[in-house]
């Protein structure tokens, strides 16, 4: 139940404040309960009771799962923490006051705050994009606004035309996806990557080589060193080598980098390229009660790509950190391995597997892929019975 604010500021607890509903999050509100913190009272802010999983997204939008699976239940969670959730944007941080500013509701004290509010895939820059567009992220616009589109798309007998910005392997990852979905409705889509350079920079030559298969299998276009300079209600204009062109749309996602929100900026805080930079125990570099994990965070000692693999593995550091300091302890060091398991879904459940430079596919790694999502959320929505202590 949530918690009133006067409540909250009335209590001796100290108070941790948990910005954003993010993956390290959701992990520490679910061992709080069996590992917390005496005299501390634990409240997560989120706009939202839920957040998605990223990791389903591809499969969700391909069809293979539900929109209740893609979502994880943070009141839910906030209960069992016996902490609270305020559903509320924040939009700053007053140092000063150790107080959270929030889009409606009054300031929220903090004691320790931790942020994990993930990015944007807002292209403030490109005319038109707010207006016709939709960001790959954060996913849960992205979610519902291409659940309206195939359902549109369902008493149409035209086929649709989808364009994504970027051609990363998350934009790919959503090419595959969308082209698989509106492929198995019976439609013939036109689906099209652009990417500024040359698509799927970030996994070895082998996974580059055999993904580009997979999207001339599924017909995507793709568009490379091409620019993206305008966006209407039915079409792009894009200019490649000295000509331009348009593209007609029905559906546009923009999926190029990953941008960090504007009031971060605003915080005082040190940034790298605007993301928030942190040390090794994932405390802020200018600010020791504040702490930010996940994508909105720069790793100053070990720079990482913006994945969430690291904030999942970040999580059980943020919780014993934040327990070290509030009792005055050593904190521990976030050391991030420099390659990970990269899985890529293929649209159909396929998918491929990109680490040390070797990459397989097939559905066996989707099958993978299924169990490693599956038990991550599992570990969210079973949560153990805790009996209650004293009489």
């Amino acid at each position: 139940m949530e918690q009133p604010l006067e409540a909250l500021t009335a209590t001796p607890n100290k108070n941790i404040v948990l910005v954003g509903g993010g993956h390290a999050h959701a992990l520490v509100l679910r061992s709080w309960r069996t590992e917390p913190a005496a005299g501390a009272h634990l409240t997560v802010i989120n706009p939202s009771t839920t957040a998605p999983y990223t990791g389903m997204l591809p499969g969700y939008i391909a069809g293979h799962y539900r929109r209740d699976e893609l979502d994880y239940d943070l009141q839910k969670l906030a209960q069992f923490a016996e902490g609270n959730l305020i559903v509320d944007k924040a939009i700053g941080i007053d140092r000063q006051t150790q107080t959270i500013t929030l889009e409606k509701g009054p300031p929220v004290p903090y004691d320790i705050c931790s942020i994990n509010i993930g990015v944007t895939s807002v292209s403030n820059q490109l005319p038109g994009f707010s207006d016709h567009a939709v960001p790959a992220k954060p996913l849960g616009p992205l979610a519902t606004r291409w659940t309206e589109f195939v359902h549109k798309w369902a008493t149409r007998s035209d086929q649709p035309s989808v364009a994504i910005i970027g051609g990363g392997v998350a934009g790919c990852e959503l090419a595959m996806a969308m082209s698989y979905r509106l492929r198995r409705d019976g439609h013939n889509p036109k689906v099209s990557v652009f990417d500024t350079s040359s698509i799927l920079n970030e996994v070895g030559q082998a996974a580059r080589r055999k993904l580009r298969i997979e999207l001339t299998n599924l017909d995507i276009d793709i568009r490379e060193h091409t620019n993206v300079d305008a966006i209407t209600h039915d079409h792009l204009s894009f200019s490649h080598n000295g000509s331009n062109g348009q593209l007609q749309t029905d559906f546009i996602v923009g999926a190029a980098g990953a941008h960090p929100f504007q009031w971060i900026s605003e915080l005082g805080l040190a940034t790298t390229n605007g993301f928030i930079d942190v040390g090794e125990t994932l405390q802020t570099t200018t600010d020791p009660n504040i702490f930010a994990v996940g994508d909105c965070a720069h790793l100053t000692h070990a720079p990482r790509p913006k994945a969430g693999v690291f904030a999942v593995r970040q999580a059980p550091y943020l919780l014993k950190n934040i327990k070290a300091t509030l009792q005055g302890a050593k904190l521990e060091t976030f050391d991030p391995q420099t390659d990970y398991l990269k899985l890529v879904s293929l649209g159909k459940k396929s998918a491929g597997a990109d680490k040390f430079g070797r990459f397989t596919k097939g559905g066996i790694v989707w099958q993978l892929k299924d169990r490693i999502d599956r038990k991550f959320m599992s570990r969210l929505e079973d949560l153990p019975t805790i009996e209650p202590s004293g009489p």
